[in-house]
């Protein structure tokens, strides 16, 4: 069957066209720097390959490009929309109640929609998208893969707040965790390299580096910690959520310095990060600022670099050990300047960078620490859609 899969970031639709059971791909690309003047548009099949840079305001506006690229008289992969048998979609929050693989009905999307504030970046897009796509694609079947599913093994231990107890039994406020999809589809790569080349695998610290950002603790294949929490906002710096701040700052701009708590939400999820330290919210532009001698650019990745450090150090002594850290997504896979200020003077813990190494580009796996390394440092792209049109088919043949 053909499985479209639909992945909205904040920023950003990957789209990718593959024939499941055989895992081919008939046709991938990509939409990125949505809202802003420059946005990308990339297109892909066997046979073409081209990029536009034009206008994308919108996510909706996106997902109508991307379906009109489709079903293109000259250069398109589908003649009708009736081809297209499973739209799977990438849906960031989940919340307390949808914590697997689903298809889509209306009980679905009102859950989607009820859980808005916990991702507001993110899943007002997915919902969008979920709706134009089942105006395009009539016949398929919808089918949501949730980020939050692969955090289900996280124990209460960590997953639980220091609040009181009716906070969590009642009102479900607890650490869910997100990238889920891409945190297991790289530590599975991981694990199945690791144990090819006969080294240590129990241990393995995910860090997926994008506009947004995220850590995850894996031992044994399952997910122990990670660095999101309640919503997709705290932890890493990334390109425009602040990641972790002392929460009484809140109380303080609203109570002293007049914010109201919606201009408290946006400026915390849309004005921080990368773009407030920068006003920059794309790695690339930060590090081509800092190349120039923009001082304030050079400590907003200093500053990026300095919180990933922590988690690493935070999540070895949850682990109780490190065999291994994988960085992917955007940034992850094609900065080697972000990976070399990660891993300079990390020797305590193992981690040994070859630089040679780190600064070859490459679409595939790859190891780039030094022989010496006690520590595996790996580079892993993310292939959130294969891992989207697997469990999207999976489910479907299950129930057809």
């Amino acid at each position: 069957m053909k499985i479209l899969i639909i992945n909205s970031g904040s920023s950003s639709i990957k789209y990718q066209l593959m024939a499941m059971p055989e895992n081919e791909v008939i046709c991938t690309g990509m939409i990125d720097r949505i809202g802003l003047e420059t946005s990308n548009i990339t297109y892909k099949t066997n046979n073409v390959s081209f990029e536009d840079v034009t206008p994308v305001p919108t996510h909706k506006i996106g997902l109508q490009k991307i379906a009109n690229l489709l079903m293109n008289e000259i250069n398109g992969v589908i003649k009708s929309t009736s081809e297209i048998e499973v739209v799977g979609h990438r849906v960031v929050h989940g919340g307390s109640t949808l914590t697997k693989t689903v298809k889509i009905d209306d009980s679905v999307k009102n859950k989607i929609r009820q859980i808005f504030s916990l991702a507001p970046l993110h899943n007002p897009a997915h919902l969008e998208g979920i709706n134009v796509s089942e105006e395009i694609f009539k016949s398929a079947h919808q089918v949501a893969v949730f980020d939050t599913a692969f955090h289900q093994t996280i124990p209460v231990v960590a997953y639980k707040y220091a609040l009181p107890n009716k906070l969590l039994t009642e009102n479900k406020i607890r650490l869910y965790g997100f990238h889920g999809t891409s945190h297991k589809y790289v530590s599975e790569a991981a694990i199945a390299y690791l144990k090819e080349n006969n080294c240590n695998h129990e241990n393995i610290i995910t860090i997926h580096l994008g506009n947004g950002c995220s850590m995850t603790a894996i031992k044994n294949g399952k997910s122990i910690d990670h660095s999101f929490g309640f919503s997709p906002t705290n932890g890493l710096i990334m390109g425009t959520r602040c990641g972790d701040i002392d929460q009484s700052i809140i109380f303080y701009l609203k109570n002293t310095l007049g914010y109201s708590l919606e201009d408290i939400n946006t400026l915390l999820q849309k004005q921080s990060g990368m773009l407030g330290l920068t006003g920059y919210s794309d790695l690339r532009d930060i590090e081509s600022e800092a190349a120039k001698g923009n001082l304030a650019c050079q400590l907003a990745l200093d500053m990026n670099a300095y919180r990933i450090k922590k988690f690493i150090g935070t999540y070895t002594a949850v682990l109780n050990g490190l065999d291994a850290i994988v960085f992917t997504a955007g940034i992850g896979e094609n900065s080697s300047y972000i990976r070399n200020l990660v891993c300079t003077d990390m020797d305590f813990f193992g981690i040994d960078l070859d630089a040679e190494k780190n600064a070859i580009r490459s679409k595939s796996l790859r190891e780039i620490n030094t022989t010496e390394s006690k520590t595996k440092i790996l580079v892993i792209p993310t292939d959130e859609e294969f891992e989207i049109a697997n469990q999207a088919y999976q489910l479907v043949s299950n129930h057809t």
